[in-house]
């Protein structure tokens, strides 16, 4: 049950009406997106957002804004924060993406969360019996979806630093500089992940 309510517009203080108006003019919307609202409850942290949101998923640097917006998908559909993924999937669709693309991002997250899983366990379980065995799980879907490679390695890089996965952060980036992704492109991937784990945790603490 939620403990926190959105701020809507027509509420709005001075200082978070300006910070709403930012918003709008950056996305070139009439109104102040759903999951933002929540946001207006703390200007600081909707500031901070915005910012961090302005730059490094709403805009193209080193990643292209299309491909940024499917890896904030990604990261909103692990979270399981139904307000951000279903806005994002819209946007996602604005922006190109088919349903086909944003419907297979879910299926790349899941199966990365079984790698990240079965990964972990090498790690943590401090034996060394365990690296020789084989891993036995199936995940043709990295490769099976409508995505490109490279857009699914950056998706499997945010998923799997979320997830806290040594190996896989690390056997991902290293193909994904094969496929042709500068270091910089990549940090970029994990500084747009970062921005959205931070809004859907809130909503989440906020009990939505």
């Amino acid at each position: 049950m939620p403990v926190i309510q959105p701020l809507l517009e027509s509420e709005a203080t001075e200082k978070t009406e300006q910070t709403y108006g930012r918003i709008k003019e950056m996305l070139g919307t009439d109104s102040v997106p759903e999951p933002f609202l929540l946001y207006g409850r703390v200007p600081a942290f909707l500031q901070d957002f915005f910012m961090n949101a302005k730059r490094f998923v709403f805009a193209d640097g080193k990643l292209s804004i299309k491909t940024k917006a499917l890896i904030a998908l990604a990261v909103a559909s692990k979270e399981r924060c139904t307000l951000w993924s279903d806005w994002l999937t819209s946007y996602c669709h604005q922006l190109g993406w088919s349903e086909a693309e944003t419907t297979d991002v879910r299926a790349v997250v899941g199966a990365c969360a079984m790698y990240n899983a079965f990964f972990k366990f090498r790690d943590l379980a401090g034996k060394d019996i365990f690296q020789g065995m084989p891993v036995g799980l199936r995940a043709h879907t990295f490769a099976g979806t409508s995505l490109d490679e490279l857009t699914v390695e950056l998706v499997n890089i945010a998923i799997s630093d979320l997830n806290s996965c040594h190996a896989c952060v690390s056997g991902h980036v290293a193909k994904a500089i094969d496929l042709g992704a500068s270091e910089e492109a990549i940090q970029e991937a994990i500084q747009c992940a970062a921005t959205i784990l931070a809004g859907t945790t809130f909503h989440a603490a906020a009990g939505y």
